[in-house]
């Protein structure tokens, strides 16, 4: 039988933390109480075990896509040098498509670009969960909750059941499908994904965001907020292996990734507008208000300080940031409200130059990379923030 985390003598917990003593060991520790007053305490602590970001295999420069647009809307003179304008200033190099760029003509309809998302999407989903999988040594049997979060398509029965039998999913997984936070359910579906595994410790789930952003362009809409889309989104796919606390009777990969410590959700009031979709006859047509970095210099650095007041902690204490990369003027927005002056946000600078801002999914390209490329220190306290459609906020408090 697999003993819960908290049975453990707190020293056992410390070198399963620090990887100082095996699952055997730890199992025969004779059984005692667990403090969980602290926030990190492993005694119900969600862990990310694995996080991988995929991206579809057409990538483009910036500059083939912004010739490539104008076209496919059919801009010149000043509109299109507006459009050159707005794509140079978006902080990005390259971007990945879901179809070839040539394909794009040829979606003449909301149908045929959502028939493009469902196929392109099931196979980027598959794709980044198997990975994510096979990172954290899970069987696709030991999944016992999977959710998929996407706002770049409809799909009706939702992804995740559309991937599950190729998956080798059990057919009893507990499904939970999220729709409508837009850039925030990469970090919103971390918290949504912790909260169900408190407290099941025995328990795996997966998160899985996929976002098609190109399928979504439209062809008749020469908006500001359109041209700033087309320069902005890419495509991609990530997925998140988490667990309770102990996977279903195997060892912890103590190094694989942090504990998520605790979460908070904010919704501004009467700020519907700010971002989103509105839904018409051609498809999904982008609600991209200029509003957005001036309501994150207003309520950002509150709600973050609140926040982690409530888990004893300052910004100070906060060695490494996760932050979705929405784009130049939102990261000025982010690091001026929260006084990150010393490159805290490289990582997030990045992944938005290389890769564009793929929505939901950003945000867990940059865990990736940030877990890759810049381990946090073994203790170190980190936070994912993004911000998406109500307008909304999402926070977790991650400790590595």
């Amino acid at each position: 039988m697999v003993p819960r985390a908290g049975q453990l003598k707190p020293a056992a917990l410390q070198r399963l933390r620090t990887g100082q003593e095996g699952y055997a060991e730890i199992v025969n520790q004779p059984i005692t109480a667990v403090r969980t007053d602290h926030p990190t305490s492993m005694s119900g602590t969600p862990k990310i075990l694995a996080t991988k970001g995929v991206l579809p295999p057409y990538s483009y420069p910036q500059q083939q896509l912004t010739e490539a647009f104008a076209d496919f809307v059919g801009l010149d003179g000043p509109r299109r040098r507006l459009l050159e304008k707005v794509h140079g200033n978006a902080g990005v190099q390259t971007r990945h498509l879901a179809l070839p760029v040539e394909r794009y003509a040829g979606l003449t309809d909301f149908g045929v670009a959502n028939d493009a998302f469902l196929e392109a999407g099931c196979r980027l989903a598959e794709e980044a969960v198997r990975e994510a999988l096979t990172a954290a040594d899970v069987a696709p049997e030991q999944v016992d909750v999977i959710i998929a979060a996407c706002s770049t398509g409809v799909s009706v029965p939702s992804l995740d059941a559309r991937i599950m039998v190729d998956l080798g999913l059990r057919e009893d997984v507990v499904r939970m499908p999220l729709v409508g936070l837009g850039c925030a359910a990469g970090a919103g579906g971390v918290a949504r994904l912790s909260e169900f595994l408190r407290g099941r410790p025995d328990r795996v789930g997966v998160l899985v965001t996929v976002e098609l952003c190109s399928l979504t362009l439209q062809r008749g809409d020469t908006s500001t907020a359109n041209l700033i889309a087309s320069g902005l989104f890419g495509d991609g796919a990530a997925a998140v292996v988490m667990t309770g606390a102990l996977p279903n009777g195997r060892p912890v990969d103590v190094a694989a990734g942090p504990v998520v410590v605790d979460t908070r959700s904010r919704l501004y009031p009467h700020t519907e507008r700010a971002m989103g979709w509105d839904v018409s006859s051609s498809g999904l047509q982008i609600v991209l208000g200029a509003e957005i970095p001036e309501l994150i210099r207003t309520y950002l650095a509150e709600d973050v300080d609140r926040f982690l007041n409530e888990n004893g902690l300052s910004r100070d204490t906060i060695d490494w940031w996760v932050c979705h990369p929405g784009g130049p003027k939102v990261l000025e927005a982010v690091e001026e409200s929260l006084k990150l002056t010393d490159g805290e946000l490289a990582v997030t600078w990045d992944s938005l130059s290389r890769i564009g801002n793929i929505s939901s999914s950003s945000v867990l390209h940059v865990l990736d990379d940030t877990i890759a490329q810049r381990r946090p220190e073994p203790g170190s306290y980190g936070l994912m923030l993004a911000m998406g459609p109500g307008f909304a906020l999402e926070l977790v408090l991650l400790q590595a």
